[in-house]
């Protein structure tokens, strides 16, 4: 009997890599849009291929929305959570849910190399664990069922 761990590669591989972004000196208010448009709750900064930031829907309402600034004014650079905490394709899901519940992030970019590879959210990852745990569920009810 063995249990099969997921990967953060194999989160992307099901949810797919695409990667939404905006520039450090675009508008708080076109980031926004952009997430409100592709219903998601954070995008990267990225300075050309170089990930520089994220900005989350908590960034906005703590930044911008509760100090009074104006989102057509203040640039994302501004307001942008930075350095950005990344992970590796091959840590489990339960490290990245680790790595997520430690540092209180939602959002985690994939990162190899410099490179972005995709980003997983922590709805991705409690999906994953959830799978995981079904499968594992599974494999001992059949091991009980043959040992019987």
């Amino acid at each position: 009997m063995h249990s099969v761990t997921h990967t953060v590669s194999d989160l992307l591989r099901g949810k797919g890599r695409d990667i939404w972004s905006v520039a450090p000196d675009a508008t708080v208010y076109d980031a926004i849009y952009r997430m409100a448009e592709k219903g998601i709750g954070a995008v990267l900064v990225m300075d050309g291929s170089r990930l520089v930031g994220i900005l989350s829907e908590r960034d906005y309402a703590r930044k911008v929305i509760l100090q009074g600034k104006s989102s057509r004014e203040t640039r994302v650079r501004e307001i942008m959570s930075h350095p950005v905490v990344c992970v590796r394709p091959d840590l489990t899901i339960r490290e990245a849910m680790a790595v997520m519940t430690e540092k209180r992030i939602r959002h985690l970019p994939v990162v190899v190399k410099g490179a972005v590879h995709g980003v997983i959210s922590i709805g991705d990852v409690v999906r994953g664990v959830i799978e995981d745990n079904q499968t594992e569920i599974r494999e001992l009810r059949d091991y009980i069922h043959l040992r019987e």
